[in-house]
């Protein structure tokens, strides 16, 4: 019997693990069951042929990804009468979960969720990275864009991003910045940030946005360019100052917030997709599946609302289209490390740097 949605989205204590769901021999009948229930134009009115699905998200519970892969779940478990499984696999900015689904059986069961930086910009900041996006991931589907907010301690005496300029340039390294990770997006946003600013700020990365976030709250940093979705709650609560939103226009969840260029950086923006990937060969008829169903979901107008409150502009694509996005963001990224090396090269990721658990 079908999980019902109230018992839908499981802990991942209660759920095998991939190597084990690969190993299942249901796997193949599920795969055979795949082509038999997509192969006619009646298959829409068909079950969808898996009965449970883990998502992996690479990175921290509470972050911008791991709320929408949340959200998304939710919904899928619901339409698609299947069990989903949330997996949270910190660490090494997203590269230990990621590399986990790359080796996944291509079954449509066992999904990643991850966004820009994991997927279009780590070929070029690590040479040895474990996983190819392109050769070893089938793009499923976009969710959105999610626009980074610069939080701040309350202490911090800065209330608007040319506050934290003055700071900054008063005292060269003196302002330390939290980010998920090493050529994690908010680590990308606070590089582009210290590039186009032409100031010096010290690089603290911790395992995932939210330990990043903990340790802006807490004072153990000064601030953070972290999704909106990170940290709405605390900025509301009165636990973190809200200095600017980095996207072309406000953010419907913070709607006082300014831009950044209405706050002392014009021109600065800070925006990365979020979507699903499968590993390589996974059946054609399950990532269209996928991607009729989570493009429904997300063009609902209460999904919508839902998701802009999170800080994420909504988007539909087809697979293709958001292949071609990788494809063109990757190349971009790859010009910009290989063009800007004071922006992302590794000597100066790697300088003044503690790894925090």
């Amino acid at each position: 019997m079908n999980a019902s949605p109230k018992e839908s989205i499981k802990s991942v204590a209660d759920a095998p693990s991939i190597a084990a769901a690969n190993r299942s021999p249901r796997s193949a009948i599920l795969l055979g069951a795949a082509f038999a229930a997509f192969g006619t134009a009646a298959s829409a009115q068909q079950d969808f042929p898996l009965k449970s699905m883990l998502l992996m998200v690479p990175q921290a519970a509470g972050g911008s990804t791991d709320t929408l892969a949340r959200t998304i779940g939710q919904r899928l478990a619901e339409v698609l009468s299947v069990s989903v499984v949330i997996e949270n696999r910190a660490g090494a900015n997203g590269i230990i979960g990621t590399e986990a689904v790359s080796k996944a059986a291509p079954t449509g069961a066992t999904l990643v969720v991850a966004g820009t930086a994991i997927m279009a910009v780590n070929p070029s900041i690590y040479p040895k990275l474990p996983y190819d996006p392109v050769r070893q991931f089938t793009p499923v589907a976009i969710f959105g864009y999610s626009t980074s907010v610069l939080i701040a301690h309350p202490l911090v005496p800065a209330k608007t991003v040319a506050d934290v300029i003055r700071l900054a340039k008063a005292k060269p390294g003196s302002i330390r910045y939290a980010s998920a990770g090493i050529g994690s997006s908010p680590h990308l946003a606070a590089e582009l940030f210290r590039q186009m600013a032409g100031v010096d700020i010290l690089h603290v990365p911790y395992k995932g946005s939210t330990p990043g976030v903990s340790a802006t709250v807490s004072g153990e940093t000064d601030v953070m360019f972290t999704g909106v979705a990170s940290a709405v709650q605390l900025i509301k609560a009165g636990r973190l100052r809200a200095l600017s939103i980095n996207g072309p226009k406000r953010s419907a969840a913070l709607p006082g917030v300014p831009t950044a260029g209405e706050s002392g950086l014009p021109g600065f923006e800070a925006d990365f997709w979020i979507g699903m990937f499968a590993p390589a060969g996974t059946p054609r008829p399950i990532v269209t599946r996928l991607n009729t169903e989570i493009n429904r979901i997300i063009g609902s107008e209460a999904m919508r609302e839902r998701f802009r409150d999170f800080g994420v502009e909504p988007i539909t694509m087809s697979p293709e289209q958001f292949g071609e996005l990788l494809a063109k963001d990757t190349e971009r990224w790859a010009r910009a490390v290989k063009s800007a090396s004071k922006f992302l090269s590794l000597s100066t990721l790697k300088t003044a740097v503690r790894i925090s658990s």
